[in-house]
């Protein structure tokens, strides 16, 4: 049964983070096993950042003024690697939008893992490769845009729809609603001006292939692209963050 529970936590840990799972295994050999668990993924933290060129990936900004992650969970969870085309892309995109409305900050949520192409970032199948990124909308209250907020803790998952966006049921999907989540969120409308920008400013850049964005919502936003697509019927939904891939 212990083995169970130590293989069940390798796993884990492992699917969260890529290199957790090392550590924890590391640690069973440890009198103070939470202690040496914490330390060796302090090292692990540190080798990722050195050794994740070595693979093509690059840690994006955790803290910076124009592009940041928008919690640090996902920078100590290492799922914040991407392409270094890909991190150039991000970063233009959220100079644009801060050079349109100073003082502007563009919030990354869920990239890639630092090593190993084929592994993907669960819960999403296709950030597998380091060429994928999701960003966060950007949100405004009575007195206008909101540095750096989202609306949900992880920013995921407070959806700007109220349907199923014309999907059948389906098996085996990711396309939650969660609609008994929705009532616990901070009521911060979508600020749409920042938004259409951040996105306008994605589908014009070459080196992106495509972005994912639910169409009720780009129409909203008066979008119209060949390049923004929607992501199917089995997908997660894209009505509370914005997906860009290479």
């Amino acid at each position: 049964m212990r083995t169970l529970v130590h293989l069940t936590v390798i796993g884990a840990l492992t699917l969260l983070t890529q290199v957790g799972g090392v550590a924890w295994l590391v640690a069973l050999g440890f009198r103070r096993r939470l202690l040496a668990f914490a330390l060796g993924y302090a090292l692990l933290f540190i080798a990722a950042q050195v050794l994740a060129p070595a693979f093509g990936r690059q840690a994006l900004p955790c803290f910076g003024d124009t592009l940041r992650s928008q919690s640090p969970l996902y920078c100590a969870m290492l799922r914040n690697f991407v392409t270094p085309d890909l991190a150039d892309a991000a970063q233009r995109a959220a100079d644009t939008v801060t050079a349109a409305y100073p003082g502007t900050v563009t919030l990354t949520l869920d990239a890639g893992f630092p090593f190993v192409t084929g592994m993907p970032l669960l819960p999403h199948l296709s950030h597998d490769d380091g060429e994928k990124l999701d960003l966060a909308f950007f949100y405004q209250d009575t007195n206008g845009y909101l540095p750096g907020k989202t609306r949900s803790p992880i920013g995921y998952w407070a959806f700007e729809g109220s349907g199923d966006g014309g999907c059948p049921p389906v098996w085996l999907t990711t396309r939650w609603n969660f609609a008994w989540l929705q009532r616990f969120w901070p009521n911060r409308p979508l600020e749409p001006r920042r938004t259409a920008l951040l996105v306008g400013a994605l589908v014009a850049d070459p080196t992106i292939a495509k972005v994912f964005l639910e169409p009720p919502l780009a129409a909203q936003l008066g979008l119209l692209n060949p390049k923004l697509r929607f992501q199917g019927c089995r997908a997660a939904r894209h009505d509370d963050h914005i997906h860009m891939q290479m």
